[in-house]
């Protein structure tokens, strides 16, 4: 089943063809990476999927649903869901707080500005921590969080919206190799009922995750297959090092 179907998007700024006549297909609870060299157009895509950017021409489709023009917010309301590169959480707030405020904008329950969550809005905020590897920060202030505790953070708030497609920009960005070894891992253990969808410069990360792999260069589609398919590629080779070695690239 395809969860996402992307076919012919385009977006031009002035003469800049940032992304040209992409097609894209997402398969159901594929973990599918999306990658490029630098100015190969991969956040305008991102963009155009999530409703953040509106498409010169093409289509977006989620679940054979049309949502080329839908907002970004109701596109999240029925089943779309993102993190971005650079987090933006209420330094006032707890961890918890944060995802029960989550959790409260998603259901369109009354929204209070500060919420100290009780009941079934704690549980599941407590839940969500738990299951992004946070059960033990819940009171936590945002500040006091480690680069890496906001980064999977975001993913509670992203899992609180309970997304069948969950898109996630660049979501290693700035993190150690620690913090990165327990993304992936939190990313692995998520339920297949989630399909994902990310955008990622660590080579390392996408092919210790992804089964599905994308490569835009130049804002057209290179290529789209497995990992093996990308590391063995030519024109995948060529896009990131001109003349250079794949293993330099690829390290295996």
């Amino acid at each position: 089943m395809t969860v996402l179907h992307c076919a012919g998007l385009s977006r031009s700024f002035g003469a800049l063809k940032a992304v040209q006549e992409v097609d894209l297909e997402v398969g159901a609870g594929s973990r599918h990476a999306l990658i490029g060299p630098n100015g190969a157009g991969k956040s305008t895509l991102f963009k155009l999927i999530t409703g953040t950017l509106r498409a010169d021409a093409g289509s977006v489709t989620l679940e054979g649903r049309t949502v080329t023009e839908l907002s970004e917010v109701r596109r999240s309301r029925i089943g779309m869901s993102q993190t971005m590169q650079h987090a933006s959480l209420f330094a006032s707030m707890t961890a918890r707080e944060t995802v029960a405020l989550g959790i409260q904008r998603h259901d369109g329950s009354r929204v209070v500005a500060f919420p100290r969550p009780r009941g079934a809005l704690r549980d599941k905020a407590d839940e969500l921590l738990v299951e992004v590897g946070l059960g033990e920060r819940a009171e936590v202030p945002v500040p006091s969080l480690s680069h890496g505790e906001r980064k999977q953070l975001e993913v509670a708030l992203a899992l609180a919206c309970r997304p069948r497609l969950l898109l996630l920009d660049e979501p290693a960005a700035g993190m150690s190799p620690a913090e990165r070894a327990r993304l992936v891992q939190l990313l692995r253990t998520l339920p297949t009922r989630i399909t994902l969808l990310f955008v990622e410069h660590d080579l390392d990360l996408v092919f210790a995750l992804a089964d599905r792999v994308s490569v835009l260069h130049l804002g057209r589609m290179l290529l789209t297959g497995t990992p093996d398919e990308v590391r063995t590629s030519e024109d995948v080779r060529a896009a990131y090092l001109g003349s250079a070695r794949r293993e330099e690239l690829f390290l295996t």
